[in-house]
């Protein structure tokens, strides 16, 4: 199939790579080109604008935030402006807020094209590993079209329903996501100021009924406090702030995520912007007045790396 790719970010290029390997005739467009570089080696073709994908059937966005989706969509030179064809299915893997995802609808709607919803779950490794999870919500017919470029881009895929059902649920898992690293970072200082080396605590935890993927892939991270970015404090901040207002909305209290989100907060007020968020260890450790150092352990990360 003739697909079009928006975003080339580190989620973006490595989706878009599993798409291109899989024999997808991709072209990409990134506002930054020389990030959509890499997939020219896959035999993508790159494009000046997303207006020049306007011809494609198909079209995934993988963008950072509401309004540069809006601007890819409906902005100068964007992909649902000016005259002539618009892609059949317009597929958005961004984690935006439901009032974004429902005016990107109504716009594709107006110009005759379907809009899905698809916010993933997962960070590079597990994109390239085939653990990448996918929730879709939108038009069934246009779901069923496109399923198999999602089944090729993740290791699993889950239909929502109509609407955007499916940012809700994106949105809901990572307020999870936070709350569950603040908790890991409670429990692993608290080890840790017993005498417990991170790499015994985090170990007996993973083999235990409370291990995860995801406690796994975090303990590298924990053990050796490598924080090289997958999922960045402002981006989990963003997210916080989308939930929260969710709840709000619909009058659901949630003390924990409220608390986890001044947690989060204060990691972006210290300037902890290009780190991975597991750097709320760091945060904890200091509230504990814990001084961490690399254990330097080989740990496996759940992904066989």
């Amino acid at each position: 199939m003739d697909v079009g790719w928006i975003g080339t970010g580190r989620m973006g290029t490595a989706m878009a790579e599993r798409l291109a390997d899989a024999g997808a005739t991709l072209t990409v467009w990134n506002r930054t080109i020389a990030k959509a570089e890499p997939l020219r080696d896959r035999g993508a073709a790159l494009a000046g604008s997303p207006a020049e994908l306007r011809g494609k059937r198909v079209v995934f966005t993988m963008l950072s935030d509401d309004a540069a989706l809006e601007a890819v969509l409906t902005g100068d030179d964007g992909l649902l402006t000016g005259i002539g064809p618009v892609p059949d299915v317009v597929v958005d893997c961004s984690t935006v807020s439901p009032e974004t995802s429902a005016a990107a609808r109504r716009a594709c709607a107006n110009r005759g094209a379907a809009f899905l919803a698809a916010p993933v779950s997962g960070n590079p490794g597990a994109v390239r590993s085939g653990r990448l999870a996918i929730a879709v919500s939108g038009p069934r017919d246009a779901y069923d079209r496109v399923a198999p470029l999602l089944a090729r881009i993740g290791g699993s895929v889950s239909y929502m329903g109509d609407g955007d059902s499916a940012r809700l649920v994106k949105i809901a898992h990572n307020l999870l996501l936070g709350v569950l690293t603040q908790g890991l970072a409670e429990i692993t200082v608290l080890a840790e100021k017993g005498g417990v080396p991170r790499r015994a605590v985090l170990e007996f935890l993973n083999n235990s009924v409370l291990g995860s993927v995801f406690t796994r892939y975090k303990t590298p991270a924990f053990v050796n406090l490598d924080f090289t970015p997958t999922f960045t404090p402002p981006l989990l901040n963003k997210d916080f702030d989308l939930g929260l207002s969710a709840a709000r909305t619909l009058d659901v209290p949630m003390p924990v995520v409220e608390l986890t989100a001044r947690l989060v907060r204060s990691l972006v007020d210290a300037g902890h912007v290009d780190e991975d968020f597991a750097v709320l260890l760091i945060q904890q450790a200091a509230a504990a007045g814990v001084e961490l150092t690399p254990e330097n352990a080989t740990v496996d990360d759940g992904l066989g790396r």
